[in-house]
């Protein structure tokens, strides 16, 4: 094993010291470079801005920077060029790249060239304790104060920072300890929510993911824990919601998504559920997921926040709210207080909230006054916005 570890040290200073003298050659023009969720998924803020890249500047190169153990299950598409992560083929683009657009921390080895303009868009409205405002680390493979340290390092290489909103913009200075130039746009993302939330669209979706246009859908898109963990970087998650009663109760007339966050390592096993509960954990984009579900159950994940641009119910399962709140992380606003739907605890009192809302379908007053502090700059065009800026 020390063996294995000093050879891997060694191969790791090599690898280091190709990509930095790569590094010092000139950049490849045109060539962006995009990575969601460290190489696992093909999602989120810098798929949308791809895409308005792909339509609106065919003179880019762009690559999709992919973790090979996860390409099978990204069934990536024959116009989609890309490069595993680590290889030679990665280093020596990633090193030339003229723009690298990422939505979470690379690897603290990695030096950001001086030719490369790194735009960092980040992954969502902050509702937990980011960066420097956690006041205690619980992750494996770290401790508090190197945590935040390298947090600092990895944002003074960014040269932009995208923010959803003028909350946003606030935390994300402080607790990211970044000093440069942030463009508040609205996020990239959420114009494909506003550009597609129609019956068209929406009828089109079910049929591609098979999944029956005569029951209404609950979509279920927990966050992750801090403290539980099987490794650095490999998290657990135990599903609290009593699926046998749900089924029981709403099986009728509801079935359920299943979305867990890109850290969570569980492979659901939901067999004993079919025709009622579906694992989309996998899925691409959760995008699709919001447009075809009828209401959204979180807990303290920032999908809420995108979900709310299109104005339909949410539920807030939170079982540990205390512990979360008071040891894991903390929160920048008041959830008990200011979420825009009811928070429970228990999978007896969810049932209560969904039939309530089968009932009227409302809205409540406070998901629109929601809208009105965190969804103001969503409009559909924040990926044009973006775009325009970092290339002009």
């Amino acid at each position: 094993m020390r063996g294995f570890l000093k050879r891997r040290k060694i191969i790791l200073r090599i690898y280091k010291f190709v990509f930095y003298v790569v590094s010092k050659l000139p950049a490849k023009k045109n060539l962006i470079i995009f990575e969601s969720f460290h190489g696992k998924q093909i999602s989120d803020n810098p798929l949308a801005l791809y895409e308005y890249l792909s339509n609106n500047y065919p003179k880019y190169k762009l690559f999709w920077s992919i973790d090979k153990r996860y390409e099978h299950q990204l069934k990536i598409d024959n116009e989609k060029k890309y490069l595993n992560r680590f290889s030679l083929k990665w280093l020596v683009n990633m090193a030339r790249a003229e723009y690298w657009i990422i939505n979470s921390r690379l690897p603290l080895w990695i030096p950001k060239p001086a030719h490369t303009t790194y735009i960092q868009t980040w992954h969502g409205t902050p509702l937990k304790k980011l960066g420097l405002d956690i006041q205690e680390v619980h992750m494996p493979g770290t401790s508090t104060e190197k945590y935040k340290k390298n947090f600092v390092s990895e944002s003074r290489k960014w040269d932009y920072l995208i923010s959803p909103n003028e909350y946003s913009t606030e935390i994300f200075q402080k607790a990211f300890g970044y000093s440069g130039e942030i463009i508040e746009s609205g996020y990239p993302r959420n114009d494909y929510l506003l550009n597609n939330n129609n019956k068209k669209a929406i009828d089109s979706l079910k049929n591609k993911m098979s999944l029956p246009k005569n029951k209404k859908i609950l979509l279920y898109a927990p966050t992750w824990r801090d403290d539980e963990f099987y490794s650095k970087g490999k998290y657990k998650f135990s599903i609290n919601i009593d699926l046998d009663l749900l089924k029981q109760k709403l099986g009728d007339e509801w079935i359920i998504l299943i979305r867990m966050h890109y850290l969570v390592a569980e492979n659901l096993n939901i067999d004993n559920y079919k025709e009622f509960g579906y694992d989309f954990s996998n899925y691409k984009d959760i995008r699709d997921l919001y447009l075809v579900s009828d209401v959204l159950i979180t807990d303290y994940s920032s999908v809420f926040f995108d979900y709310a641009n299109l104005n339909r119910p949410m539920i807030f399962f939170t079982y540990d709210l205390q512990k979360y709140k008071h040891q894991l992380r903390g929160f920048y606003f008041d959830l008990e207080q200011d979420a825009p739907g009811p928070l429970v605890q228990t999978t007896v009192d969810l049932i209560k909230e969904i039939d309530k809302i089968s009932e009227t379908f409302y809205v409540s007053d406070n998901v629109k006054e929601f809208n009105q502090k965190f969804c103001y700059l969503e409009n559909g065009r924040s990926s044009e916005k973006v775009v325009r800026k970092i290339l002009n």
